[in-house]
């Protein structure tokens, strides 16, 4: 029993998780950075940026949980850099290749140093924020943008040289002069500011835009700037006398980026209406307009012998053109999110392209093949023996991973489309996996092969949850339904039907004849699993129902709600034992101890509240997390809590006094779940950052 509790933990709360996949060679990256207490780390956080190095030897990929440096031939891991508080945004390479430059939204910018895996200062831009950065062409400088203010730091000392003021709107673009002396920002404010890099005098204010300079890009020689805005227009300024030379008008949707050819002669421009514009700089003529994209062009490159421009957009694609002609020469699909970034790698035979659902893919020019992926996952759960970890993806597929070695061992395929939830049969021998083709998919996991298709739901399907003698499978969909299956057969047995909102949850009953159902229509209702008959509606709660819980022995069930309320059932009946108050916001938790006596529940109002189930009374409230309660979970042996929070921290309860025992920090974001191992010297936590850290409890409960 205590081992179904652990992994219903991961099963029924944690389905944000993301890992990062680079090759089926096994990594030892789970025990790389680890924070105090924990054993190994599962996962390597959700994509948020990807780059090259200069010389094109190293790919840095930004994840929640720092940043991975990987080797660009073998796609290897070489280092993984740690410090931020948060989750990393974007990173930059100086010129140079030597220092790397991370943003986080924990406000602050790090300096790497890439040959020593060092961190060489940490700039803090405080108030102004950081929405964009860049390097001088000299390596020496770096430009942060805010809300309104540029920063300049000395990347040698990590010292403030100059601040910029003047822009009064979000700082939306900026870009250095290709001699370094010069910094062009764009702004929400429509204008363009141009400064002396050396002083920090304002040199020019350019106006004449009506809306948001969206991109600025200076030309090779550094003569001439060109802005993009989102008024539809393209402007060609003079650098030296801040004079506009040519207005390039789009005559449609807003321009989004503009970039010069590596010669300087022609303007690539990407826009809002789903086309990429060529432009003759010297008469400021169109030469080319390129049609095939199906959405907004969100990127733009050119290759560095400047024959071919790349381009990325909303419509999950990428294309080739070619510069001189205007001709398309291939188009990679394989993203299943609109693309955000597209660039080439240095030597010009890989496009390296980002997507906005966290994927990352790498693509042979030449052919147009896929090279390697760095892909996003919806969830996973471990298996019964905790050898192997499943995930689901958003690419239709589900893995196989050992737990212990970190090494891919099958990928099951047959879903065309994503898939939201899979699950373990008891005895951990079959897979089942909802997806958002409205199917659910049994497989044998030894084998990899699917042993059955079931079709019946008429929407997505969210949860998939087997019976506790692994006989039935119960799935919730969003079409307000839920069916029971015959595993062995595959067939359907039963449609419950009742709930007038969508189901946000089903479970059963230790004893598996119970499956019970909480719905935003406010109520819960009681089935029974033989004949599909409802034994029970359950009204009570005042708004939405999130989930339910039975006690151990099934005699309980407690519901929680949006209303602040837990309800306490009783599940012969249907009656209401007792109403549980003291919370002062949504109730986001609840778990009852292993020996049933007791409730804990944790709130959005920061506390979590331990109460009595026998007579209702609130027994300790548990103070000392900074943000939301969103998972709670007992040891074993009942004596000790455990709690994750949105704070991005785990602490650890004394059950009895209500005393706190530990904080445990390393997670640089949302703790969704946490649990316990049967034995109760491992927990397990999982993250909005994409990882699971496994901790030993062994020398932290025996240091209390």
């Amino acid at each position: 029993m205590k081992t179904k509790l652990f992994l219903s933990v991961f099963l029924t709360q944690l389905c944000i998780s993301t890992l990062l996949l680079s090759n089926s060679v096994a990594q030892d990256y789970t025990k790389w950075q680890l924070p105090d207490g924990a054993k190994a780390r599962l996962g390597k956080g959700p994509v948020e940026d990807v780059t090259y190095s200069p010389d094109g030897n190293t790919i840095a990929v930004a994840s929640r949980i720092g940043i991975w440096v990987y080797d660009a031939q073998t796609y290897q891991e070489l280092f993984l850099l740690q410090g931020h508080t948060s989750s990393v945004e974007s990173i930059s390479f100086s010129p140079d290749g030597q220092t790397l430059a991370s943003v986080s939204q924990d406000h602050t910018i790090r300096l790497l140093d890439v040959s020593t895996a060092e961190h060489k200062h940490t700039l803090r831009p405080g108030m102004h924020g950081v929405i964009s950065v860049c390097f001088s062409p000299d390596n020496q400088t770096l430009v942060s943008g805010g809300l309104g203010v540029l920063l300049l730091w000395d990347v040698f000392t990590g010292e403030q040289k100059h601040i910029f003021q003047g822009h009064t709107g979000e700082i939306s673009s900026v870009s250095f002069s290709p001699d370094g002396q010069t910094l062009a920002s764009g702004s929400s404010d429509e204008t363009i500011r141009l400064w002396d890099v050396s002083t920090g005098e304002q040199k020019k204010t350019l106006k004449g835009h009506t809306e948001e300079v969206s991109s600025v890009s200076f030309s090779p020689d550094g003569q001439t700037l060109a802005s993009g805005s989102l008024d539809e227009t393209i402007r060609l300024w003079n650098v030296s006398t801040g004079k506009q030379k040519k207005t390039l008008k789009e005559d449609t949707w807003g321009v989004r980026r503009v970039v010069f050819s590596p010669d300087g002669q022609t303007l690539a421009s990407g826009s809002e209406d789903a086309t990429i514009r060529l432009w003759n700089v010297s008469t400021g003529e169109q030469k080319h307009e390129l049609q095939g994209h199906t959405g907004e062009v969100s990127s733009i490159s050119f290759s560095p012998d400047g024959q071919t421009l790349a381009s990325g957009s909303s419509d999950a694609t990428i294309r080739l053109w070619d510069v001189s002609t205007g001709e398309q020469k291939k188009t990679f699909k394989g993203h299943t999110g609109g693309v955000s970034n597209v660039s080439f790698s240095p030597d010009d035979q890989t496009i390296v392209t980002d997507c906005y659902n966290s994927t990352i893919r790498l693509w042979d020019v030449s052919t147009g093949q896929h090279k390697q992926s760095f892909k996003g996952h919806t969830g996973y759960v471990i298996s019964p023996d905790g050898q192997t970890l499943a995930c689901g993806s958003r690419h239709n597929t589900i893995r196989l991973w050992d737990v212990s070695t970190g090494q891919h061992k099958q990928s099951f395929k047959g879903h065309t489309d994503i898939v939201w939830s899979i699950a373990f049969s008891p005895d951990g021998q079959t897979l089942a996996s909802g997806s958002q083709d409205n199917t659910i998919r049994l497989w044998d996991v030894s084998t990899g092969k699917q042993k059955h298709t079931l079709k019946g739901h008429t929407d997505w399907v969210f949860t998939t949850l087997f019976s506790p003698d692994g006989q039935t499978l119960a799935s919730r969909s969003s079409d307000e339904t839920i069916l029971l299956w015959d595993v062995s057969t595959g067939k359907q047995k039963h449609t419950l039907k009742g709930h007038t909102g969508k189901v946000r949850s089903v479970l059963f009953s230790p004893d598996g004849q119970t499956l019970a159902s909480s719905s935003l229509d406010r109520t819960i209702r009681l089935w029974d699993v033989s004949t599909g008959k409802q034994k029970h509606t359950l009204k009570g709660h005042t708004d939405w129902v999130f989930t339910t819980l039975f006690s151990p022995d099934g005699q309980t069930l407690a519901s929680r709600s949006s209303d602040e309320t837990i309800l306490l059932w009783d599940v012969s009946t249907g009656k209401q034992k007792h109403t549980l108050k003291g919370h002062t916001g949504a109730v986001l938790s609840v778990v009852f101890s292993p020996d049933g006596q007791t409730l804990a529940s944790g709130s959005q109002d920061n506390t979590i509240r331990l109460w009595d189930v026998s007579t209702g009374e609130q027994k300790h409230t548990l103070k000392g997390h900074r943000n939301c309660i969103i998972g709670v979970s007992f040891s074993p042996d009942d004596k000790t809590l455990a709690s994750g929070s949105q704070d991005n921290t785990i602490r650890l309860w004394d059950v009895t006094t209500g005393k706190q025992k530990q904080i445990l920090q390393g997670h640089t974001d949302i703790v969704w779940s946490i649990a316990f191992s049967p034995n109760g010297q491992t927990l397990a936590s999982g993250s909005n950052d994409g990882t699971v850290l496994l901790w030993d409890l062994t020398p932290i409960m025996q240091n209390k």
